[in-house]
């Protein structure tokens, strides 16, 4: 059987993606550190859940600890690597840098020297629409230029994409970055909109509502985008092909619905889901925010014929159903 190393398992897409290649027939190793950011409880019931597979294994390590990371992959011979695992929040690095230096910096250079050491038909990485700061010209194409950050999160983001170049460059190691707009979905992380603005809701709290509404995100539903990376675990770049450097196997690529969404409709959609009319508190852009976020998923189309699909509606609805059945709600 094929095998995949997936670090940040028991996180929000990397347990969905862990659960659709265990279903493809793939032996899984699951690396994450179930770091305290939000609730842990919410990670081990992921894990547990997959730990049902006889085909996962699951490493408890962080991704900064040496030595950890080239110890699961050598032990694993792993024929894809998927680095999911990073310390998340726009908002959560003005007040906690540092926690990004160790994960996103650190963590992601030893993921680097461990596949340098231990080869793979392809690496995988992670990377955010964060990453497009103050860039205003939408929608958001792979080669426009990212070189505004306005967060200290973004520019990890940034930099990670740059070291996994230089690697690739170097050891000629093919690697795909995925750009990700705006996640949601079941198992979704508690620090998101969706998350923080259903709970408040069903226990009768005012939700905060940042620039005044006048926010739009390119919402991505969880099953979409891990479709999008399955198909392109199937595209290794080499250089000078579609989307690809010209001097490294290494291309950029964004996944997101390439429909950016009103925030105040976003909303909407949540209250007729959950049958109530949300308190609204209406705040200034918080620091580091940015406006507006708008995938141009063309290269993905083209790399795979795929593009996400599912509706705002349809993926809060089915977010609200998992929610109550969690959480048991009635």
């Amino acid at each position: 059987m094929p095998t995949a190393l997936v670090t940040g398992s028991a996180g929000f897409v990397g347990y969905h993606l862990s659960r659709r290649l265990l279903a493809d027939g793939y032996d899984v190793v699951g690396f994450d550190g179930l770091t305290d950011y939000y609730d842990v409880s919410l990670k081990q019931a992921r894990q547990s859940i997959l730990q049902k597979s006889p085909a996962f294994k699951a490493v408890n390590a962080r991704l900064e600890e040496e030595g950890a990371l080239d110890t699961a992959l050598r032990e694993a011979q792993a024929d894809v690597v998927v680095h999911l695992a990073a310390q998340a929040g726009v908002r959560y690095s003005i007040d906690h840098p540092r926690s990004y230096v160790d994960s996103n910096l650190i963590g992601t250079f030893n993921l680097l020297e461990a596949v340098r050491a231990n080869p793979c038909a392809h690496l995988m990485l992670a990377s955010s629409s964060s990453v497009f700061g103050a860039n205003t010209q939408m929608p958001y194409v792979e080669t426009a230029k990212a070189d505004m950050q306005m967060s200290f999160y973004a520019a990890t983001k940034k930099a990670g994409e740059a070291m996994a170049h230089s690697y690739a460059h170097l050891y000629n190691i093919p690697t795909t970055v995925f750009r990700f707009f705006t996640v949601y979905g079941p198992w979704g992380r508690p620090d998101m909109a969706l998350f923080k603005f259903t709970r408040a809701m069903l226990e009768g709290r005012p939700i905060d509502i940042y620039n005044n509404g006048q926010m739009a995100r390119d919402f991505t539903y969880i099953d979409d985008l891990v479709e999008a990376i399955r198909l392109l675990q199937d595209k290794p770049p080499e250089p000078q092909t579609e989307g690809a450097s010209p001097v490294a196997p290494y291309r950029l690529v964004n996944i997101g619905n390439a429909a950016p969404v009103p925030l105040m409709e976003f909303v909407a959609a949540l209250e007729n889901a959950l049958g109530i009319e949300a308190q609204k508190t209406f705040h200034p852009m918080q620091a580091g925010d940015v406006r507006e976020t708008w995938a141009d998923t063309g290269l993905l189309h083209d790399l795979t014929g795929y593009r996400p699909r599912t509706s705002v509606e349809d993926g809060v609805a089915a977010f609200i159903a998992w929610y109550k059945d969690h959480y048991a709600i009635a």
